[in-house]
C-alpha cells in the first residue's frame, strides 16, 4: 500500500508526505474519468477557472470545475460519491440513495447538507438562510447541470465568510440553435423511474431554457420510497453585445419516507431493515432570480443579481432513539402520536459584482469589487403532536410547543485587486466587510399550559475579513498560494435542539478562523492534468457535540480545531501520451487523494480534555482511483473509493452507544461502474452499477433527523437510461 502512495506523489512531483493511518486493505482497482466523445484533445475534469470569469477573480485560489458531460456517473440519482471523486478532500454523507439532498464537506468539515459551503445555483444562494440556517435542502438534478464549480476557503472574500468555500451548480443553456429538445429516461433497482425533459434555444436577441425532472423509487431500504419533481424556466434578452438581462425560476417539490436510524446490532443483522414506517420528510422550494450584465466600457464590467427564495421544511414521524420500538399501544390500539416540525423560509437579496481592468505601466491589472444586501426570515414551529397514522400528514393536535421567528439582515462589501508584478507573477490582496444582524423571538415551549418565552435576542456583528493570494505562471502550469479569514455566526439550529437528545449550551459563541493553501497545478503536454497542494484550516470556537455521562449529547463551543493535510489529483491520458488516441480512443487513469489531520487543540469539559482528539466526521484519508476509456461512440468508467474511519462525537467514543447515536464508524471501500453508448448521432444509452461489490457500510450517525442512529449506505444498485437530443 505504501508503495502506491510513493508512486502517486512521485508522479505529482511531491516529496514530503506520510499516510496518517495504517490501511488494512490494498487497492486492486483504479477508477475513472471520462470524456465521452474525443477527437481533439480535451482537458479532463476537473478544469480550473481562468483569472477572471463572471466578474469574479480566481487568481491564486484553489478551485475546480467539473464538466458533467465529461464524466460518467449516476446523474439520475445525483450520486455525489461518483461526481465529486475528482475533487480531493470531499467528504460525502449518504443518508439514503435518493440524491434529493447532496451532503458534501471539504477538508474534514461537516458534510451536513453542505452547510459549511456557500451553496449556489447559477450564482444565486439556494440554502435556507446563509447566516441563520445555511442548510441546502434542495439541489438541482445533475442531469440539468452543465458544470459544478468549487472554490475552497479563498472564496470567503467574494462569496461570503464560510469556512468551506463556495459550491455553484451551473445549469445547462442552449447557446446556438433556435430550438432543441433533450430527454433522458431511466429505470433502475428498487422501482426507480426517472424522466428528464428540456427544451431550449437562441433566436435573435432571445434565449430560453425550460426543463422538468420527475423521479420516484421504492428505495434500497425498507420504508424509503420517494417522489420528486423539479421544474426550471429561464429567459434572456440581449439588448446588444454588451448588455443583457435574464430571469429564471426554479420550483421543486419532493416527499420522502425516512426509514430511520439503526442500532449497531440491527445494522449488523440487516442494514436494509427499517423499524420506522411512519416517518416522512417534504420540501417545497422556490428560487427566483433576475440577472443583469453590462459592459460599461472595454475595461469595466458590471453584474447585478436580484434573487429570492420561498421554501419549507416539513417532517412528521416517530423520532425516538433507534432502540425504542414504534409499537401499537394495547390500551388505545393505536400507535403513539408522531412529532411534527415545520420551517418556513423567505429570503431576498441583491448582489453586485464588478471587474475593472486597468494598467500599471504596461501590465493589465484587475480590480474586483461589489456589495451584497440580504434579508432572510425563518419561522420555526416544532414539537407538536401529530396523528397516530402512517401517511405524510402534517395535521397537529393543538398548537406547536415551539413557535420561533428568526430574522437575518446582512450587508457586505468586498474588494480584491490582482496586482500583476510581472506577466507571470501576481499578488491579490483583498478585504470583505460583513455586517450581520440576527433577531430571534417567540415561544420556546409550553409548561403547564403557559408559554415559555424565547428570550428575545438581537445580535449585531461587524466583521472585517482579510485575504491574500499569490500566483506564479509557467507555460501551462502555475504555483498558487492563498490565506483568507473565515467566520461562522451561531446558527438558529445551534440554538434550538433537534428532535431527541441534544442539549444546547446557552452561551454559544461565533466561530472564526482562516484557510491557507499552497499548491502546484496545471496541464503538462496535454496528457497530464494535476493539482497537488497542502492546506491548513484553523477553526476557533467550533460548535459540536460531546457525550455527557447522562448519555445526552451536549452542543457547545469545542475550542479550536486545526485541519491540515495534503490534497492531490492527477489524470493521465495514456493513449494521448503514446500518440495512439485517434485510432484507439482515450484511456485515462486518475487518482484523487487526500490526507487529513483534523484535531482539537485544547478544550476541557467537566469530564475530559479533548486536546488531541480527532474532529468528528473527519476521515484521516479519502482516496478515489479511476480508469476510463472512450471513443466517439462508447465510454466506460470504473471507480474505486476509499474513506477512512470516523469518530461521530468529539469525545472520540469508540464503543457504539446502545441507541447507535455515537461510536466509531469503520472506513469503507466502494466500487462504481458507469458507461454510455451514443448512436445514430442523437441517441444515447447509459448504464451503471453502484456499489458493484455490494459492500456494507455507513457514512454517518444521527441524533435527530433523518432518524436517530446509524444510517446505512446503499448496497448494490443498477440503472439503465435512454436519451436523445434534437
Amino acid at each position: 500500500m505504501r508503495q502506491l502512495y510513493y508512486l502517486f506523489f512521485l508522479l505529482l512531483i511531491s516529496n514530503s508526505l506520510k499516510a496518517q493511518d495504517n490501511f488494512e486493505n490494498e487497492i486492486n482497482d483504479t477508477i475513472k474519468k471520462l470524456a465521452p466523445v474525443i477527437i481533439v484533445a480535451k482537458q479532463q475534469s476537473p478544469e480550473r477557472m481562468p483569472e477572471t470569469k463572471d466578474n469574479v477573480l480566481f487568481s491564486g485560489k484553489k478551485n475546480e470545475v467539473l464538466k458533467l458531460s465529461n464524466i460518467n456517473g449516476n446523474l439520475t440519482n445525483n450520486n455525489a460519491r461518483e461526481i465529486f471523486a475528482r475533487i480531493p478532500g470531499v467528504t460525502v454523507w449518504e443518508n439514503e440513495g435518493s440524491g434529493l439532498q447532496i451532503n458534501v464537506g471539504v477538508r474534514g468539515l461537516s458534510p451536513n447538507r453542505s452547510w459549511e459551503l456557500n451553496t449556489r445555483q447559477n450564482g444565486v444562494d439556494m440554502s435556507a438562510d446563509v447566516f441563520g440556517y445555511p442548510e441546502a435542502y434542495y439541489n438541482p438534478p445533475l442531469e440539468a447541470v452543465e458544470t459544478i464549480q468549487m472554490v475552497r476557503g479563498g472564496a470567503s472574500l467574494q462569496f461570503g465568510p464560510q469556512f468551506g468555500g463556495m459550491l455553484n451548480y451551473v445549469l445547462k443553456r442552449e447557446k446556438d440553435k433556435p430550438f432543441t429538445f433533450e430527454t433522458q429516461n431511466t429505470i433502475g433497482s428498487y422501482g426507480l423511474l426517472s424522466s428528464f425533459n428540456a427544451i431550449g434555444g437562441k433566436y435573435k436577441k432571445w434565449s430560453y431554457y425550460v426543463y422538468n425532472h420527475s423521479r420516484a423509487a421504492k428505495g434500497w431500504r425498507e420504508n424509503n420510497r420517494f417522489q420528486a419533481r423539479n421544474t426550471h424556466a429561464f429567459v434572456e434578452y440581449r439588448f446588444s453585445d454588451k448588455t443583457k438581462i435574464s430571469a429564471e425560476y426554479t420550483n421543486a417539490d419532493y416527499e420522502m419516507q425516512q426509514p430511520g436510524g439503526l442500532t449497531d446490532a440491527q445494522f449488523e443483522a440487516n442494514p436494509r431493515q427499517s423499524f420506522r414506517s411512519r416517518n416522512w420528510f417534504g420540501v417545497p422550494w422556490n428560487i427566483f432570480a433576475v440577472n443583469f450584465d453590462t459592459k460599461v466600457n472595454p475595461n469595466f464590467d458590471v453584474n447585478v443579481k436580484a434573487f429570492g427564495l420561498i421554501g419549507e421544511r416539513n417532517s412528521v414521524g416517530f423520532t425516538k432513539a433507534a432502540d425504542i420500538e414504534d409499537a401499537i399501544n394495547p390500551a388505545t390500539n393505536n400507535f403513539a402520536n408522531r412529532r411534527v416540525d415545520r420551517d418556513y423560509y423567505k429570503n431576498i437579496g441583491l448582489e453586485n459584482r464588478n471587474i475593472y481592468k486597468y494598467k500599471l505601466g504596461k501590465i493589465n491589472n484587475n480590480l474586483a469589487f461589489g456589495v451584497r444586501l440580504y434579508k432572510a426570515n425563518t419561522q420555526r414551529v416544532q414539537d407538536e403532536k401529530g396523528t397516530t397514522g402512517s401517511d405524510f400528514d402534517l395535521s397537529i393536535d393543538g398548537r406547536f410547543a415551539r413557535d420561533l421567528d428568526f430574522t437575518t439582515e446582512n450587508v457586505a462589501v468586498f474588494f480584491e485587486n490582482q496586482f500583476k508584478v510581472t506577466e507571470k507573477f501576481s499578488v491579490t490582496p483583498g478585504v470583505r466587510y460583513e455586517y450581520i444582524k440576527n433577531i430571534g423571538e417567540g415561544r420556546y415551549g409550553i409548561s403547564n399550559g403557559n408559554d415559555v418565552a424565547f428570550p428575545d435576542k438581537t445580535v449585531s456583528r461587524s466583521k472585517p475579513l482579510f485575504g491574500l493570494g499569490l500566483e506564479y505562471k509557467f507555460r501551462t502550469t502555475n504555483i498558487y498560494a492563498n490565506i483568507t479569514q473565515a467566520f461562522r455566526p451561531v446558527l438558529f439550529s445551534d440554538l434550538t435542539p433537534p428532535t431527541v437528545t441534544d442539549v444546547i449550551d446557552p452561551n454559544l459563541k461565533d466561530a472564526s478562523g482562516y484557510n491557507a493553501d499552497l499548491g502546484y497545478r496545471g496541464v503538462y503536454k496535454g496528457f497530464i492534468n494535476f493539482d497537488v497542494s497542502i492546506f491548513y484550516l484553523s477553526y476557533n470556537n467550533r460548535v459540536g457535540l460531546i457525550r455527557q455521562q447522562s448519555n445526552n449529547l451536549f452542543r457547545t463551543n469545542l475550542g479550536e480545531t486545526r485541519n491540515k493535510g495534503i490534497e492531490g489529483f492527477v489524470d493521465l491520458n495514456i493513449t494521448k501520451m503514446i500518440g495512439i488516441e485517434k485510432p484507439y480512443g482515450n484511456l485515462d487513469v486518475f487518482a484523487s487523494m487526500s490526507f487529513i489531520d483534523s484535531r482539537y487543540i485544547d478544550f476541557v469539559t467537566t469530564e475530559t480534555n479533548l486536546a488531541g482528539n480527532q474532529v468528528e466526521n473527519a476521515p484521516r484519508y479519502i482516496h478515489n482511483f479511476g480508469m476510463s476509456w472512450g471513443n466517439n461512440n462508447f465510454s466506460a468508467t470504473i471507480q474505486y473509493k476509499m474513506s477512512g474511519r470516523i469518530f461521530t462525537d468529539a469525545n472520540n467514543t469508540v464503543t457504539p452507544s446502545v441507541n447507535g447515536q455515537t461510536g466509531i464508524l469503520d472506513g469503507y471501500n466502494i466500487v462504481d461502474f458507469s458507461s454510455e453508448y451514443k448512436f445514430m448521432k442523437n441517441f444515447n444509452v447509459r448504464a451503471g452499477i453502484n456499489n458493484f461489490l455490494d459492500k456494507r457500510y455507513a457514512t454517518r450517525r444521527s441524533s435527530g433527523y433523518p432518524g436517530p442512529g446509524i444510517l446505512p449506505g446503499e448496497g448494490r444498485t443498477f440503472y439503465i437510461s435512454i436519451g436523445a437530443k434534437f
